[in-house]
């Protein structure tokens, strides 16, 4: 192995580094005299050698050139580490420690100390705290306080103390809309707020009008006012520039109405009974801070709706802590299986060697297992670098040609570092939830909701090397359209806010610090692996017979 004049070498040797020049021949020249260069000035320095005039070694930090050899240069040699500190540090002793290391997160703004890494011991050892993510469950702290609240009056007092819950019915199916009347009478009952849209409203009126009395106090209208900074640039402004007073103005004149109208802070739960457009849905209307949703299938293919509808009262009073578990329910506390509603259960042939008894069981010991589903803060920004439209996205970004008869280009960054040039049909910057849409079907990595990371999937790419990525969630990504593009581009937000993008604008995606918080039946794996099952035949075939 041949090195040249200035090549060199670094041996690390627990204690010293070493410079090594290396002549053509292969001669180690420094290593012979026993030059080294001078290591980083320690913070412990002996007093025998504190303040010594450097002038009697004088050491220039350069390494020997070939063919010096005289007597006078190794004179000249400074003294070897362990000597200037008085030990040899290869023997482990602890008479002078080593300095302390520190770790922490960094980002353009700020960095963070209290992370998961560590730094242990004398000899600076990494390790971690734990794991980077973990089940998340959540209980109501004040249960018995609830409980009593919710069996004395229903006065305006108690009001606030009374659990309300957000109900959200797909459109346009009666047999739903009939199931969601005899649960919303049922919670009524048992005094739980029933907060419900204009739309659901109307359809009760038409078409459930005896089920539910809409002029109880126990129902009120669900009228949100736009979250802040989120919408087109209009509405980012409007909702910037209305002020407190202008918004309890507006509260007043409509609490003048049968039903009082209730805010994005008043829901305690969100349930959605529908499809997984229907929590789509949800998602877009909290764009920011989310309560738990409890998402009751009622759609076609159900991959993130765990629950049935004929389980969803019951799942409701659970998941609000207002109804015990009974030891004898194996299914987690619900009487009612999950194949009530399903069309399809797709098992293995040979089961009787598998153990798979859930760790957890809904809403034992009071605690809701949950998925804290990621969103992406997503932004388009204008070539002279105004805020044209701000949007949260559950499941993904879609920057394609649009109309287009040319293929996309697009420049994409990651940290404001070149990631690549983008010459195809488009791509896509999906969630862990989205992995399994839009994703999936390019090609893209099957991801598990709670690993923390954003995918990226090219769309029919006009080259081989071009695959689906996956990034830390800590990043921030941009693309644009560069000046010499053949055409424009089209962005697309959960398949919503169609917008163009002119040559010079880009769209920035980054982690939202808001996620959808989604309930789950048993946990996020058994959950997430039962629907891949379900929905998708995940790895599904006939078993090989035995021998």
């Amino acid at each position: 192995m041949m090195f040249g004049r200035s090549s060199s070498i670094f041996l690390l040797l627990g204690c010293a580094r070493e410079s090594v020049s290396f002549s053509p021949g292969g001669t180690a020249d420094a290593a012979s005299r026993g030059r080294f260069r001078r290591p980083v000035q320690s913070t412990i320095e002996p007093k025998e050698v504190r303040g010594k005039d450097t002038a009697e070694n004088p050491v220039d930090g350069r390494v020997p050139a070939n063919g010096e050899h005289d007597d006078d240069t190794k004179k000249s040699s400074p003294p070897a580490l362990g000597a200037v500190l008085g030990e040899d540090l290869c023997d482990g002793s602890a008479a002078h420690p080593k300095r302390k290391m520190e770790l922490s997160w960094c980002n353009a703004e700020i960095c963070r100390d209290e992370i998961r890494e560590v730094v242990l011991g004398e000899h600076n050892q990494m390790s971690l705290r734990g794991p980077a993510t973990g089940q998340v469950a959540y209980e109501w702290l004040d249960y018995d306080s609830v409980t009593d609240s919710v069996s004395a009056s229903s006065s305006d007092s108690a009001m606030a103390t009374i659990p309300a819950v957000l109900i959200l019915v797909k459109r346009d199916d009666p047999e739903l809309l009939h199931v969601a009347a005899e649960c919303i009478s049922e919670l009524n009952r048992l005094g739980v707020q029933v907060l419900i849209d204009s739309t659901l409203q109307d359809q009760l009126a038409d078409e459930a009008k005896g089920q539910v009395e809409l002029e109880s106090s126990m129902i009120r209208l669900f009228d949100p006012k736009p979250a802040p900074g989120f919408g087109t640039g209009d509405q980012i402004i409007a909702s910037q520039s209305m002020d407190t007073a202008e918004y309890e103005s507006n509260v007043d004149d409509a609490a003048k109405d049968e039903l009082q109208p209730a805010d994005l802070t008043d829901a305690d739960l969100v349930v959605t009974l529908g499809g997984d457009g229907l929590l789509m849905y949800a998602s877009h209307v909290f764009c920011g801070p989310c309560p738990p949703i409890l998402a009751c299938a009622g759609g076609s293919m159900g991959f993130l709706t765990p629950f049935a509808r004929e389980e969803m009262l019951e799942a409701i009073l659970i998941s609000l802590g207002l109804q015990e578990i009974a030891d004898e329910c194996l299914d987690g506390g619900l009487t009612i299986s999950q194949q009530a509603n399903n069309n399809m259960q797709i098992e293995a042939v040979n089961r009787e060697s598998y153990d798979e008894k859930p760790r957890y069981k809904f809403g034992s010991n009071h605690q809701i297992c949950i998925s804290m589903r990621m969103r992406l803060d997503c932004r388009i920004i204008n070539a002279d670098g105004s805020l044209r439209a701000r949007y949260a996205v559950l499941n993904e970004v879609v920057i394609d040609r649009g109309s287009s008869p040319y293929l996309s280009s697009l420049e994409c960054f990651c940290d404001d570092t070149h990631l690549t040039t983008v010459q195809a049909d488009g791509i896509i910057f999906s969630t862990p939830t989205g992995s399994t849409a839009y994703s999936m079907a390019a090609g893209g990595s099957v991801i598990h909701p709670a690993v923390p990371c954003i995918g990226v999937t090219p769309i029919c790419p006009h080259v081989l090397s071009f695959r689906s990525m996956v990034f830390p969630d800590h990043v921030v990504l941009r693309c644009y359209v560069p000046s010499d593009a053949r055409s424009t581009a089209c962005v697309y937000f959960d398949g919503k806010h169609p917008t163009e993008l002119e040559r010079g604008d880009s769209v920035q995606i980054q982690m939202s610090c808001h996620p959808v918080p989604t309930i789950n039946r048993v946990d996020h794996s058994a959950d997430w692996l039962g629907s891949l099952k379900r929905s998708f035949n995940f790895n599904t075939r006939v078993r090989q017979g035995p021998l």
